[in-house]
């Protein structure tokens, strides 16, 4: 048996809990994100050759650079979910597929910038700071709306919709409040503001919280100990 054969059993319970929670969301499909931050490139391509889990999550800039070339990235999805700085963006743009946490328009600014220069259009997600906490990153849940409409401006940004972190919760009932505060948040913005083009992709729920974040409309859960730990 494969020393990683743990991976085995607990990708195929988060997916078994995924799909019951989605049932009750009703959303078609739900993206199942490896949070990446905690693991090497061995488990990463496990994961991903083995598994099936063709999305993972970089949440430093500095990590994805030093495995890169260790990657198996057939088919491989790398999304940048960490904060990111402006002055890094330089060195993602052309290896990531979206980026989750957009915030600010000196960001904005610079993935436009960069984008340009690859000839591509990046999709990003507005980061939303549904607790609103000093300690995070992300927008005011008031500033979110007049922010998604000045990203019109940049025609190498693509607006696919929004993240958010809750804030720890000692029970996980608790997170079901930020969840759908966030969700009918993102749904108000895009049906009245962006002319009901398509559904908005809602990235929320982690290890403790994915579910009731699927039961309350996320699209992608970002996940990461629940599927490394033995």
């Amino acid at each position: 048996m494969s020393d990683l054969s743990y991976m085995d059993r607990n990708v195929a319970r988060i997916r078994e809990r995924i799909e019951a929670a989605r049932t009750i969301g009703g959303q078609e499909s739900v993206t199942l994100l490896a949070a990446i931050k905690y693991t090497d490139a061995r488990h990463v391509n496990y994961l991903h050759t083995a598994l099936g889990v063709t999305d993972v999550g970089e949440n430093r800039v500095q990590q994805l650079l030093e495995r890169w070339d260790a990657l198996d990235k057939t088919n491989l999805r790398i999304h940048f979910i960490g904060t990111l700085q402006s002055n890094k963006v330089k060195y993602i743009i052309d290896k990531v597929c979206m980026i989750h946490s957009l915030d600010s328009e000196s960001l904005a600014r610079e993935i436009e910038k960069q984008a340009a220069k690859h000839s591509l259009v990046m999709d990003v997600l507005v980061e939303i700071n549904s607790g609103m906490e000093q300690s995070k990153s992300g927008l005011s849940p008031e500033a979110a709306e007049e922010f998604c409409m000045g990203l019109a401006r940049y025609p190498h940004i693509r607006l696919r919709g929004f993240m958010t972190m809750a804030p720890k919760c000692e029970k996980k009932e608790e997170y079901r409040k930020y969840f759908r505060e966030t969700s009918q948040l993102c749904l108000d913005i895009w049906q009245k503001k962006l002319h009901n083009i398509g559904r908005p992709v809602i990235s929320m729920g982690m290890s403790d919280s994915f579910e009731i974040a699927i039961e309350e409309g996320a699209d992608i859960v970002r996940i990461g100990r629940a599927l490394f730990e033995p």
